[in-house]
Order: structure tokens, then sequence, then C-alpha cells
């Protein structure tokens, strides 16, 4: 493989950002590079990193000559780039770039309270806030699998991949699907496909090599 042909994502293993690419990734057993990016050490804000994301913030793929950021684009950019967890048919291609588009909308308030509750002590008031909407996008992930196996389709798709990948740390921040019985199932098939690894066993701590997975 030559090396402009190379997948390389930078990224954090605490980011629930990073971890959707790298699902991606993982799942469909594609080879890549991975160049850690310590957001505890502020490395996101320093010269060398704003010049491949201007805004500061993980994850980064660089491809082809290209560099995308923002996950929910590097999942589309893959899925296009790679026909892994495409939809079967046009209709379903855009609900689930729809879907990638909600969860940035929606979900993203299930990130905030974990990261309200784990790396930044706010007022009560701040968690008041943000609370209900991250219980209220659960829900309808909840009802929106009632009958169905996957968000979009009849197979795993990015869809499936950007909404738990912003959910998974959900329990850092108190939620859970205990009550969700259709989001739990729908997790437990997600987590049941051969690749599938949770944040802290897949994404690495230093950067690293990965291989392809037959």
């Amino acid at each position: 493989m030559a090396d402009d042909d190379r997948l390389v994502l930078h990224g954090s293993f605490t980011s629930s950002s990073t971890y959707k690419p790298m699902l991606f990734l993982a799942l469909a057993g594609l080879p890549f590079s991975f160049r850690t990016v310590n957001l505890k050490n502020g490395v996101q804000k320093e010269p060398a990193h704003l010049a491949i994301n201007r805004y500061g913030q993980v994850p980064v793929l660089q491809h082809r000559g290209l560099t995308l950021v923002m996950s929910n684009v590097i999942l589309d950019y893959l899925a296009r780039t790679t026909g892994h967890f495409e939809a079967a048919t046009e209709q379903d291609r855009w609900r689930a770039r729809e879907w990638l588009a909600w969860e940035n909308d929606a979900i993203v308030n299930v990130a905030r309270v974990r990261h309200f509750h784990r790396f930044r002590k706010v007022d009560p008031a701040v968690m008041d806030f943000f609370v209900p909407g991250a219980e209220a996008a659960l829900d309808v992930i909840d009802r929106s699998l009632a009958g169905r196996q996957w968000l979009v389709g009849d197979h795993c798709t990015i869809a499936d991949i950007g909404c738990w990948g912003r959910m998974v740390f959900m329990a850092e921040g108190g939620l859970s699907l205990d009550n969700r019985p259709h989001a739990r199932a729908w997790r437990d098939r997600l987590m049941a496909t051969p690749g599938f690894a949770l944040p802290y066993d897949l994404i690495p701590k230093k950067d690293a090599e990965l291989p392809q997975v037959a």
C-alpha cells in the first residue's frame, strides 16, 4: 500500500469523536495508522495539530492527499470511499446521513453530560439543562429501533456507528439503556459484530500501526 493510500487517524482514547471512525475501521477490518493526540496535555491546541485541524479538536483523518475533520464527515467519507457500512439504497444512504446530523444535534448531549461528570465541574443548573436532552435522545433511539435491528435498512451502517459511538461513554455520565429494551438489544447486536471493541480496549494510548484484519 502506497503511503498516500494509507489511512491515518489522529485522535485520543478518551474521545467519543475519535471512537466513531476508529470503530468503523475496526469493524471493517481495514489497516490504518493511529496518531495519538494527548488532549490532557493540550496537544490539540499546538501549532502542529492546528495545521491539520483548525478547530483544535480530534479526530483528523488523512488519506490520499486529503485531510478531513469532524467525526461524522469522516464516517461519510469512509463509507463512500471503502463501501463499508453504506446503506443499500439511495434513500437509505441519505437517511443514514440524516441520523448523523441528528446525532450531532441531540446525542451530543450525552457526551456533554459525560464530560461534565468526568472532566469539568459545572454548576448543577448546567447539568439540569443538558440531562433531559440526553435522556430524550436515548429515548428517540429506543423508539426508532422498535421492530428493527438497525437504524437504517437491514444491516449496520454509519448511522449505527455514529450514534453508538457518541453514546458509548453514557455510563460515565450516569446514563444507561436499562429501561430502553430496543436500544439495549441494538447495542448487544453491535457488540457481537466481529471486530467490535469498547473505546478503552480499541483506541491506543500511543502511536500505532493497525494491520488489516481478515
